[in-house]
């Protein structure tokens, strides 16, 4: 289970979300059988959409990320509600590649560098707020606060990390936090977090020295007294069905129904979980008869 925090500065100049996705990522490895780099890719964008989704207003609304460039892995897709459990889908998840120059992971190696990012919020409305900026490095986080910055003009702070096990490619840790500023920032405030920000360590080494979301927050912000809104569990958490299989083939048209009804079993794989649905040649005939 994950931990996600949001806090406000008593000043009310800025707001910050924080999290321990390590069982997310976690899971996401198990159901995808992510190679390291691919964890961490997928595991960063998972982190940022839990993030991100912790801010929505109704119990219905949803936030979709979508990282398209020209790496290795294809796309990469998060999905949060808003309460901050998320899903997600990597096309590859198969890609190895050697350390990056600084030795770490090769995140932007492995998303690709030429792309872009979509930002898609379902928030109960006839149509969803879409927003698209250009990939700036491919580590995500920075993709993330270039988002807020050119597609919402909300000055951000966004960072993340997954910490894997190079032999093993188990998870060993995985987190983030995102800082906002609101209208009523001022120069000032710009100054003390940057300056609070110089010396942090990164938010893997934040989590395996012990701090929890709250005290990585209060760390990223030590000159600002913080104030705790909101704590979440949050998990990794696909709304799959069959029910809401059935709604996809419908959307196939008759005529490829038709033919699905011509073999003795047709399996649907969720993208997300994994989870097989099952349907019988009556099965499609029904839901044939049932869209007419």
């Amino acid at each position: 289970m994950g931990k996600l925090v949001r806090l406000i500065s008593i000043e009310g100049d800025l707001c910050v979300m924080a999290t321990d996705s390590t069982d997310i990522v976690r899971e996401a490895h198990e159901i995808h059988g992510t190679t390291n780099v691919c964890s961490a890719a997928l595991g960063r964008l998972l982190t940022a959409a839990s993030l991100m989704g912790s801010s929505l207003k109704g119990q219905d609304n949803s936030i979709t990320l979508r990282l398209n460039a020209d790496g290795p892995s294809g796309s990469v897709i998060a999905v949060s509600d808003y309460e901050g459990n998320v899903r997600g889908y990597i096309a590859n998840p198969n890609v190895s590649l050697p350390l990056n120059n600084l030795g770490k992971l090769d995140v932007a190696g492995c998303v690709g560098k030429n792309g872009n990012l979509t930002v898609m919020k379902d928030l109960g409305l006839k149509e969803p707020y879409i927003g698209q900026t250009p990939i700036i490095s491919g580590e995500i986080a920075e993709d993330i606060t270039s988002y807020f910055a050119i597609s919402e003009q909300i000055p951000s702070v966004c960072a993340l990390g997954v910490l894997c096990a190079p032999e093993t490619e188990e998870i060993i840790t995985a987190g983030g936090f995102l800082i906002q500023l609101l209208p009523t920032a001022t120069e000032d405030t710009i100054t003390r977090v940057e300056e609070g920000l110089k010396d942090l360590p990164s938010v893997t080494a934040m989590l395996v020295q012990g701090l929890d979301p709250v005290a990585i927050a209060k760390k990223a912000l030590p000159k600002f007294e913080l104030e705790v809104l909101d704590e979440a569990d949050t998990s990794y958490k696909c709304n799959c069905s069959k029910a809401r299989v059935e709604k996809a083939l419908v959307s196939l048209g008759e005529e490829e129904l038709l033919l699905m009804a011509e073999d003795e079993n047709t399996e649907v794989c969720c993208h997300f979980c994994s989870n097989k649905y099952n349907f019988s040649p009556e099965d499609i005939r029904r839901i044939i008869k049932n869209s007419k």
